[in-house]
């Protein structure tokens, strides 16, 4: 009998041992399916292409085509495409939308002259929209309650491809008034400052700072969207400090960090090195972009530079 217990336990225990070998390599194959799936769906994935033109001026392409502009002063003396007499806006055949964090001369830009070559609506705030209409002469019918919006809502556009929030930024806005008289005010009201978190469908979340200054509660926007990019204004004296800037990117737990809205003028931060220093003491992800450089996800993950 004792001698028939003995049996049975070494060959449950060499079944047991079978067994989870067995489970193991189930595993191990699975995770490498999962893997291989994931690499897989990410290769075939469509891109999302991301163009900075220097200063805080970008285009975000989506997957299907949809082009979103993030304030087009385009006509900034950063973008080599208008150096030398260039004009800029002679190779922008196609924007479907204009975003505008605030009414300062270089974030609305070239917004007006873009939008009657290409029928853009205007997402910005309620205020600063109305008075570019009636003062700049930004096409009216081109904006409206779908795409004026104001900070802690979200809109949906792009045929729902695109979800945009604004956000706070501490900062100021106004606009320049061409029809200023003598004895009229130079700066007209252009509503509240804002960033802009864009949540693309099958891309990435990117989130554009404007031009804040850095505050706490930028840790909501890290709890909330996370996002996948941050484009980051570095340059000092109407925003943040490049230590600063590198604060926010934690804070809003970027996963990637971008700076931008520098060298542009003298007063302002001339390179970003004090930025990646900081952000490589806080373990942040970050790329230089030069003016006129693509990059491109597929899916959620970065994959060239262009």
């Amino acid at each position: 009998m004792k001698l028939k217990i003995a049996l049975a336990v070494v060959v449950l225990t060499m079944s047991q041992g079978a067994w989870c070998n067995v489970l193991a390599r189930e595993s191990t194959n699975s995770t490498q399916k999962t893997t291989l799936m994931a690499q897989v769906t990410t290769r075939n994935a469509p891109e999302t292409k991301i163009k900075w033109y220097g200063h805080a001026a970008f285009t975000i392409t989506t997957p299907r085509g949809k082009v979103l502009m993030i304030d087009p002063w385009l006509k900034n003396p950063m973008n080599p495409e208008a150096k030398n007499g260039k004009e800029p806006l002679a190779s922008i055949q196609k924007v479907d939308y204009i975003l505008i964090t605030h009414g300062h001369f270089d974030h609305v830009g070239d917004a007006v002259e873009l939008a009657k070559k290409t029928g853009a609506r205007l997402v910005t705030n309620l205020e600063l929209g109305t008075n570019m209409a009636k003062v700049l002469g930004y096409p009216k019918q081109q904006m409206g309650l779908d795409t004026l919006m104001n900070i802690g809502g979200e809109i949906v556009i792009a045929d729902g491809e695109v979800t945009v929030a604004m956000t706070p930024a501490i900062h100021s806005s106004s606009i320049l008034n061409p029809n200023a008289g003598p004895n009229d005010p130079e700066l007209i009201y252009g509503g509240n400052p804002a960033g802009f978190v864009l949540m693309i469908k099958n891309g990435p979340t990117i989130y554009h700072t404007g031009d804040t200054a850095y505050y706490r509660d930028m840790e909501l926007i890290g709890e909330r969207y996370a996002p996948d990019l941050a484009l980051i204004n570095i340059g000092g004296h109407f925003g943040m400090e490049p230590e600063m800037a590198a604060k926010a990117a934690v804070s809003v737990k970027a996963k990637l960090a971008i700076p931008q809205h520098f060298a542009t003028f003298p007063v302002i931060t001339q390179e970003p090195k004090t930025f990646a220093n900081a952000l490589e003491k806080e373990g942040v992800a970050y790329q230089l972009m030069q003016p006129g450089e693509t990059i491109s996800y597929k899916g959620r993950q970065l994959v060239e530079a262009k």
